[in-house]
């Protein structure tokens, strides 16, 4: 193991006396110092629940990019427990605040060539068009992307035009400053609708309201509504299909590293969503459409680096939800799905290269499927709801990797700590809107040797169709069999609840999902989700699965 020792810094005007915090090292072997351009790497500041540290891959990675050209690797960073603010990573770190007058100074002090935002998440991004003021007339330059082209994927107005002018469908959508402004575009635009605060991070204070008195109590409770701080409000697709896309584009062309399938439906968080690449229930035409809409947005907002899309897909056409001009928090797993470093090639991007001189162009290459799952921390915080939303919850996430679906989605499922059953019970209670789509699932379940218990609408409805269940009462109907008591007696093993979208119905079953949290009882909440865990569930009877090293998958 090597030893590292403090050495000068090759700068004069790094002085003991400087105010920053930052420290140069070197091996006995080699030492990074040199003459070369300078590059600053913004990271993502201090992490919690709901940000996650995906972002600190991406700056490592960005580390490792500028200095395999020659460019010296410096990150600004005040996060102590990330591996980007390890002494031994870039070539020098300042542990600072992420804010304009701090960036300023490091940017002056380091008499930096250029700096990188694409890999701090919204935290960095922010600062796009702040220093791009400040740096007028400066021989430091925004590397990559146009905080210009930002300004426009941020602004929802200007984006809205710029997917207009591209021929890219959007759900309908307007910005408010007030409950009356708020309230009339949700009237036009139609309940449901997502409602959040302009430039939020991790989905904070985001939520979908189905009805006017939901708005007035988040518009009074959720924002705080200003004309600084406009509200976003936007026709909610319900039984859509979400798509993450993670792109880096030269300007020119394009690489797809990953068209990312949501299991559940649009509308949960893509940091808690469980996602398959590829995609399994798209057609190809519809996977080219997908491709095609990449290329429009990347080349339209004249992306230079990495660029995220969540898009929706509802009943054969594809909408745009966002675009974001940085790293995602995919990126990690679709660098280490495809065993391509989209971070590396995004960075060298930023430098000048080209992709066709990098080699990767188009849409990335694979004969296996990976499946993301995320980690929650539910058990730990007492009282909590374990229903998903657009607001991240997770703490964490996991990657199955397999040559089947079903395999990669049991090894991700179990390694999120998902206790999935072979036999046993299923508690089946889900919205009239669901109970044809649950049908097979059930059908499926009973010839695994499942018993099935459900509530009176979802028992009848089974019932009809030939299939033999234990009705349940409610909670509220306070008569025996119920949920709870079934589940504290170890009847039931695994619940399928899909609540209406009426958000009473949701709140009516939180002391179930509360209580399966705590028993560690499999909850799903949507007939995609289900439909996936029978799968894995099927699979996991047919045997265990090899454990095979990542880079095989990768020869």
């Amino acid at each position: 193991m090597p030893t590292y020792k403090m050495v000068d810094t090759c700068a004069a005007e790094f002085k003991a006396e400087t105010p920053y915090f930052y420290s140069t090292y070197e091996t006995e072997n080699e030492a990074r110092c040199s003459s070369n351009k300078k590059v600053i790497i913004v990271g993502g500041g201090p992490i919690r629940i709901g940000q996650g540290i995906e972002f600190d891959y991406a700056c490592v990675h960005g580390v490792m990019a500028l200095q395999e050209e020659g460019v010296d690797a410096i990150i600004i960073n005040n996060n102590p427990e990330t591996v980007s603010t390890d002494y031994d990573i870039s070539d020098r770190l300042y542990f600072e605040p992420l804010t304009l007058e701090d960036v300023l100074n490091v940017i002056e002090n380091e008499d930096a060539d250029g700096v990188v935002l694409q890999f701090g998440g919204q935290t960095a991004i922010n600062l796009a068009m702040p220093l791009l003021k400040a740096l007028e007339g400066s021989k430091t330059k925004v590397l990559g992307t146009s905080p210009l082209d930002v300004d426009v994927a941020e602004d929802r107005k200007l984006f809205s035009a710029l997917m207009d002018k591209l021929g890219i469908l959007q759900p309908r959508s307007g910005t408010g400053h007030s409950f009356e402004e708020v309230r009339a575009i949700a009237s036009e635009i139609g309940y449901p609708v997502l409602v959040r605060p302009s430039y939020v991070i991790g989905g904070r204070a985001m939520e979908i309201v189905y009805n006017e008195e939901e708005l007035r109590t988040y518009v009074a409770t959720a924002v705080k509504v200003s004309k600084a701080h406009p509200i976003l409000v936007d026709k909610y697709l319900s039984h859509a299909i979400e798509i993450d896309v993670d792109v880096v584009s030269d300007g020119v062309d394009i690489f797809i590293g990953g068209i990312l399938e949501h299991i559940e439906e649009a509308g949960v968080h893509s940091g808690d969503a469980t996602m398959s690449m590829p995609p399994q229930t798209l057609s190809p035409q519809m996977i080219s459409k997908i491709v095609d809409i990449s290329s429009k947005v990347a080349k339209g907002l004249n992306i230079r680096g990495l660029m995220n899309l969540q898009l929706a897909v509802k009943d054969g056409d594809v909408y745009m939800i966002e675009a974001n001009p940085r790293a995602s928090r995919t990126v990690p797993f679709v660098s280490k799905a495809i065993g391509v470093p989209l971070a590396k090639i995004a960075t060298k991007v930023m430098l000048g290269r080209t992709l066709k001189e990098l080699g990767h162009v188009g849409v990335a290459r694979y004969d296996h499927v990976a499946v993301k799952a995320s980690v929650f921390p539910f058990l730990k915080l007492p009282g909590v709801d374990s229903i998903l939303g657009p607001e991240m919850r997770s703490t964490g996430e996991v990657m199955g990797i397999a040559q089947t679906f079903d395999a990669a989605c049991y090894k991700a499922l179990i390694s999120a700590g998902l206790k999935l059953p072979l036999s046993g019970g299923v508690y089946i209670t889900v919205s009239d809107a669901d109970k044809p789509h649950i049908l097979d699932i059930a059908r499926e379940l009973r010839d695994m040797g499942f018993s099935i218990y459900a509530t009176k609408g979802t028992s009848t409805f089974l019932r009809e169709k030939g299939l033999q269940t234990t009705t349940v009462y409610t909670i509220s109907q306070k008569m025996a069999p119920d949920a709870l008591g079934l589940m504290r007696g170890g009847a039931i093993n695994l619940i399928i609840n899909t609540p209406s979208e009426a958000s009473g119905a949701r709140r009516d079953g939180y002391m179930m999902r509360r209580l399966a949290v705590e028993l560690e009882i499999p909850f799903l909440t949507t007939v995609q989700a289900a439909r996936a865990t029978v799968e894995a569930m099927k699979r996991a009877r047919l045997g265990p699965l090899d454990v095979t090293d990542l880079g095989s998958y990768h020869r």
